[in-house]
């Protein structure tokens, strides 16, 4: 077993303690405090913050924490011990007690204020001020930047907790999580990983064994569009990792405030939190010895890159974002906040799993949703140029530039995806009428097809409906085609399948996978979690016929338009 195999290797952490030694904090020790915050993280009622990068907060512990789960491949990558997950003094940190933490941890966490774009227009309305000064992590702290001595050769990481307890952005919440969502995300996290798409990554998963929170879901085998019962659900702790947490809502933030000139250090607060993105997470492709207009520029063309080959990702894998504001844009191009996502399974160009996410989030416009939010990241950063005219040139060339990157990546990933040198248009535009008219699970259909069969029957696994007698004409048309474009080149079939299968993943997170999983948890039973993570951080891999009859088939009727499964609010 693959997981079998990396446990063999010896890890450098082995104890909270040696954690602790590796600790860094950066975001906390180089930008500003809100000056109005509780220097002892005492800070969890609903208020606005006017000034400052963060604010210093103490999480509130869930009470008799439980394991449920770790990331094996990720506690790995940072050389922490799997057994350091089940350790009372990991957990209780990692559960969200920090009172008793070893030096140099901090007994405090921190959390950011940003602003909300959605599909590129800012709104203040739901900030309960009505000034966007209340907007933010309003359940989500850090606790801990380190620099781990991972396999990458000493990598800074930042590790959040999500469900922490209340912030002074929780806008009357009760800052937690339940287990079905943070089942979801802990999960989903690392099969993005493992299929290649920039991601934050999953590090543990506490429950309480007796607190509990009500939450709006829908009943047992409910239809309803949206959730039509209040359930009782357990909370839970994740942490999730990145190198950071900067959104583009943060950015656009701090942009308005310079913007508006809103109090005297607001410019240098912009550029302040700018040039830390830069150090964390572009400090490879821009040099440090340039003038801040010229890092500005360089980032701006480095994010567009990133966030064009991430959107890319997404279609290539049938991943829909769900609720792709600018506040769950992360500003280092990966994979942010697990919130309403879905993996397609029927090919629809408007599949969107979250019932108020409208069609401007959904799969096929995730590359428009993507542009609106690099709109909003540039006019964050103008207020940095506007004495640079040329600098401000350059950036407005990158902005109204990135229809054009976004549609070379996509055509790039297409033609990757159906074994093509270059993408034949009109070729790909056939298959997908076809794909539409015929029900076609996206996953299932290039799976098969890239074992490039020579008639249509295998590339029935994937159909929904039955072939009427023209469609099958079609469809074996097509595949004749096909079969002679990605045959021109000198490329063997079994280095052309083989390629294609390094892209098109045999397993995906499907929705009615998870919930029987954090159905069972919610009863004590963790055990499919723990199957799932097994199965889906393989996704391209051939694994055992006990596994393939299990996951690689085809939705089942029963649950067709249910809810909680087909589609979902954005309870969590």
């Amino acid at each position: 077993m693959k997981n079998q195999v990396l446990k063999q290797s010896t890890p450098s952490v082995a104890t909270l303690e040696e954690l602790a030694e590796l600790a860094d904090y950066s975001f906390m020790d180089t930008l500003n405090r809100d000056p109005e915050a509780n220097e002892k993280g005492a800070d969890h009622a609903p208020r606005q913050v006017f000034s400052g990068h963060y604010v210093p907060v103490k999480p509130t512990p869930i009470e008799n924490p439980e394991y449920v789960a770790h990331s094996w491949d990720f506690f790995q990558e940072l050389g922490l011990a799997d057994s350091l997950a089940e350790s009372a003094d990991f957990m209780r940190v990692f559960s969200g007690d920090l009172s008793t933490v070893p030096a140099p941890m901090r007994p405090v966490g921190w959390a950011t204020g940003y602003a909300l774009s959605i599909f590129g227009t800012e709104y203040t309305a739901q900030c309960p001020f009505r000034t966007g000064n209340g907007y933010g992590d309003g359940r989500a702290m850090s606790v801990l930047e380190a620099v781990m001595p991972d396999r990458n050769g000493g990598r800074r990481w930042e590790m959040q907790l999500k469900g922490g307890g209340r912030t002074p952005y929780c806008r009357g919440a009760d800052g937690r999580a339940v287990l079905r969502s943070s089942v979801r995300e802990f999960l989903a996290q690392e099969h993005m990983h493992a299929l290649g798409v920039p991601t934050s990554r999953s590090l543990s998963l506490y429950v309480s064994k007796t607190e509990q929170v009500q939450r709006p879901w829908y009943s047992e085998g409910s239809r309803s569009h949206e959730p039509d019962s209040m359930v009782s659900e357990a909370v839970a702790i994740s942490t999730r990792v990145a190198p950071s947490f900067i959104r583009v809502g943060q950015l656009e933030l701090f942009g308005r405030r310079a913007r508006k000139q809103e109090h005297p250090e607001a410019l240098a607060e912009l550029e302040q939190l700018v040039l830390h993105l830069i150090d964390r997470e572009y400090p490879e492709v821009i040099d440090p010895d340039r003038s801040t207009s010229e890092k500005v520029v360089l980032l701006a063309r480095e994010f567009r890159r990133r966030l064009t080959a991430l959107v890319a990702n997404w279609i290539r894998v049938g991943y829909c974002q769900g609720n792709f504001n600018s506040d769950n844009c992360a500003a280092g191009g990966f994979t942010l906040d697990y919130g309403p996502f879905g993996f397609m399974e029927v090919f629809d160009p408007y599949y969107q799993p979250w019932t108020g996410g409208g069609e401007h989030f959904a799969f096929w416009n995730q590359p428009v949703a993507a542009e609106r939010n690099f709109e909003s990241f540039c006019t964050a950063l103008r207020p940095l140029l506007e004495s640079d005219h040329k600098a401000v040139q350059e950036l407005d060339e990158i902005r109204n530039g990135f229809a054009n990157v976004m549609q070379e990546e996509l055509q790039t990933m297409f033609a990757t995806k159906l074994g093509m040198g270059s993408l034949d248009v009109d070729l790909f535009n056939e298959l997908a009428n076809l794909m539409l008219q015929t029900s076609v699970d996206y996953t299932l259909f290039f799976r098969e097809l890239s074992s490039i069969p020579d008639e249509i029957g295998p590339l029935k696994k994937s159909f929904y409906n039955q072939l009427n007698d023209e469609l099958e004409t079609r469809w074996a048309e097509w595949l004749s085609k096909w079969t002679s474009r990605v045959t021109e080149t000198p490329r063997t079939l079994e280095e052309i399948s083989a390629q294609m299968k390094r892209v098109n993943p045999k397993y995906s997170l499907r929705e009615w996978f998870l919930a029987p999983a954090y159905q069972q948890a919610a009863r004590g039973d963790y055990a499919l979690i723990r199957e799932l993570q097994a199965v889906m951080t393989q996704p391209y891999a051939e694994q055992s016929p006990e596994v393939e009859a299990k996951y690689y088939l085809l939705k089942p009727p029963e649950f067709s338009e249910l809810g909680g499964v087909s589609h979902m609010s954005c309870s969590s």
